[in-house]
């Protein structure tokens, strides 16, 4: 069985922190398969977007619960997952993070 880029990179995570982090400091934030290693996050983004990418640091984001609003107390719980923060080469830029050019 192949594993292909795409089934490593799960969804990229678009959040105000993440913005930041790409437009000042070159590092993009994907979450990715939790059996994914640094090497194998690596030759994914490279080859999926056509960029160098100089470092990767993996996160486990935990699981959290929750209450239901209303009666206080179903608990719903949020899988955890597994992040990935990409560095790239300065000059190399993802678009997909870009907004409308």
């Amino acid at each position: 069985m192949t594993i292909s880029a795409f089934d490593i990179i799960r969804q990229p995570i678009v959040t105000e922190k993440s913005n930041y982090l790409a437009g000042q400091l070159q590092q993009y934030v994907f979450e990715v398969a939790s059996f994914a290693t640094r090497e194998q996050v690596k030759t994914a983004i490279e080859t999926a977007f056509d960029v160098k990418v100089e470092r990767v640091n993996i996160i486990n984001a935990p699981a959290k619960s929750t209450r239901n609003s209303r009666s206080r107390r179903l608990t719903i719980r949020k899988r955890g997952y597994k992040k990935a923060i990409v560095t790239l080469r300065a000059g190399d830029r993802i678009p997909f993070f870009e907004g409308v050019e």
